[in-house]
């Protein structure tokens, strides 16, 4: 039997095609099915998505998520300075008012802004665009710093935490020397983990404490 060789050049162009007809695969939702980034369909209470698929919206995402590559500095509608807020007088429950009481704390919706702003440095021209937003009924479309990938299938409880009386700066950092938020920890699974094991009383390492 003949024996069948691919060029090297001739075994990528193959590759790069299977890689593509994978993709493109992935990238379909099933018939009747919501897609999995869906701003229509509600999210669970723990911020994840209702439909369970692969998908990534493009094969860059999907490669970054296999090697757990996550960016620091997420680009945010405006640069908002939590240094600025925090040395005010302002708490982070001001702005996050969902954190003492389930899964999460919350992004502030321009009428939370508009609280204070009505009355706050109304004369400075980012206050003067965000008013225009309201009037208009539009929102923040804030990027999330932290999130984990959907297969992980991680829920992240904050209530709990604040009740058990870890600090906010545990996991975000010191905000008060931020400005735009960044990621300060990674919150992978050894971080969690330790904490647990190190804070008193122990919180539970079972795996179902954060996995569903």
């Amino acid at each position: 039997m003949a024996s069948f060789r691919l060029l090297p050049s001739a075994f990528c162009l193959l590759l790069a095609a299977v890689l593509l007809i994978v993709t493109a695969a992935c990238t379909l939702a099933s018939p009747g099915q919501p897609k999995w980034n869906d701003a229509s369909v509600s999210r669970s209470r723990w911020g994840t998505d209702p439909v369970f698929t692969p998908a990534r919206s493009s094969f860059g995402q999907a490669f970054r998520e296999f090697l757990g590559r996550r960016p620091t500095d997420v680009a945010q509608p405006f640069p908002f300075s939590h240094q600025i807020h925090l040395s005010k007088g302002a708490t982070c429950t001001d702005c996050h008012t969902g954190v003492e009481q389930g899964p999460r704390a919350g992004l502030p919706s321009i009428n939370t802004c508009m609280i204070c702003h009505s009355q706050i440095a109304t004369d400075r021209p980012l206050i003067q665009q965000i008013t225009r937003m309201q009037e208009e009924g539009r929102d923040l479309n804030w990027n999330r710093v932290y999130n984990y990938f959907p297969e992980s299938h991680v829920r992240f409880e904050h209530a709990p935490h604040i009740r058990a009386k870890v600090e906010c700066s545990t996991c975000h950092g010191a905000q008060i020397e931020q400005t735009v938020a960044r990621r300060a920890v990674d919150m992978d699974m050894q971080f969690c983990v330790n904490c647990h094991k190190n804070n008193k009383p122990q919180a539970s390492n079972d795996c179902l404490t954060c996995h569903y």
